[in-house]
């Protein structure tokens, strides 16, 4: 979806999708892009939405009693099957575009979105006269947050490797950072699990003081990220701060994030768009070939290798199968996980007392 600029544009304001499914386990013998010691018992399989009831069995989570949620229970955008888009371009120039994530009211990205922001890195990487994109927000408190549970894993072990051979959402954070055109991830909101790796892939990263809070959450769901952070994040602070991150799991403001080097700057809420506004325009302002060896030595300097990016991915998708990632992942869906602002907005701390409660 695209859209006119405005003169200026426009300060940041602000669906898991669910399928009436159910997977058998013959089908499930088909497991494209898992490892092959993966049982297929271990699945996160269907999900039933008859007279719109979520279903959620012992085959979504196969290691517990089950859950079972009513549709009213899930937010409207949870409950329904949309086909608007979840990505805005504004083209303030025909150097300098903006695109918004507008998925409320969480921006949680799914299997849908994938195929959604496969269009837009396309559109990126085609144009020929596109030199700088900002990434930004429509979803007040959220810039991108976590993988989506609900829909059943093989919809996303289905989409097919993109471009790169890596598989899908790896390809196209890769994509993004070797495109020849610079990117701005402007944080206003909670940037959580591929919401971090999306700003991580991103070119700069600037934060709201006030309002950007960044994070890999995954430990604390007992599953590894699937992202790219083990590979990007050392690269940017060293080894110590990059495993502080991501074996705690904890929510990193923005002056800390700068401090780390997780972002560029952290700025005044009040400042952020002006300040991202006037780099992108004078990038924009300078040649497209210059831009593109500049970034292109610069890629070879500091990017990872596509290798150490599908392993990530790998340990991602084996991970989130296992008997403590069910468990944990039922728990947090049960407090309200992906339902209750309280739970996305203090993802980690409820993390943390969910594994408390484990150990008591």
């Amino acid at each position: 979806m695209t859209r006119a600029a405005k003169s200026t544009p426009p300060r940041s304001h602000s669906d898991g999708l669910i399928e009436d499914t159910r997977t058998s386990k013959k089908a499930n013998s088909v497991r494209n892009g898992l490892p092959a010691s993966a049982p297929a018992d271990t699945y996160v399989r269907a999900i039933s939405t008859k007279s719109r009831r979520v279903h959620m069995t012992d085959d979504v989570f196969p290691y517990g009693s089950g859950l079972h949620l009513e549709a009213s229970d899930l937010s409207d955008a949870d409950a329904r099957t949309t086909d608007r888009s979840q990505y805005t371009i504004t083209r303030v120039t025909p150097a300098y575009w903006r695109i918004t994530i507008d998925h409320p009211p969480f921006n949680i990205f799914g299997p849908e979105s994938t195929g959604q922001l496969a269009d837009v890195i396309a559109q990126v990487e085609q144009d020929a006269k596109l030199k700088v994109i900002v990434f930004d927000s429509a979803v007040p408190g959220f810039f991108l947050t976590h993988y989506d549970f609900i829909p059943p894993l093989e919809r996303t072990i289905s989409i097919p490797s993109g471009p790169t051979g890596l598989p899908a959402l790896p390809d196209l954070l890769a994509r993004l950072s070797r495109a020849p055109v610079v990117s701005i991830a402007s944080i206003r909101g909670r940037a959580t699990g591929v919401g971090s790796e999306l700003a991580l892939a991103s070119d700069m990263r600037f934060a709201s003081i006030e309002k950007a809070v960044l994070s890999q959450f995954e430990i604390g769901a007992g599953f590894v990220p699937g992202g790219g952070p083990m590979a990007r994040l050392p690269r940017l602070m060293g080894r110590g701060r990059a495993l502080e991150i991501l074996l705690s799991g904890n929510d990193i403001g923005a002056e800390i994030a700068e401090r780390y080097g997780y972002v560029n700057r952290a700025l005044p809420d009040a400042d952020l768009d002006a300040f991202v506004d006037r780099l992108a325009r004078r990038i924009a302002g300078f040649d497209k070939a210059v831009i593109a060896e500049i970034k292109r030595l610069v890629n070879e300097a500091s990017l990872p290798p596509e290798k150490a990016l599908a392993a990530e991915w790998a340990g991602f998708i084996a991970s989130v199968q296992r008997p403590a990632a069910q468990n944990a992942i039922r728990k947090l869906i049960e407090i309200g996980l992906q339902r209750d602002p309280e739970v996305e907005t203090n993802l980690a701390r409820y993390t943390g007392e969910i594994h408390q409660l484990a150990q008591k």
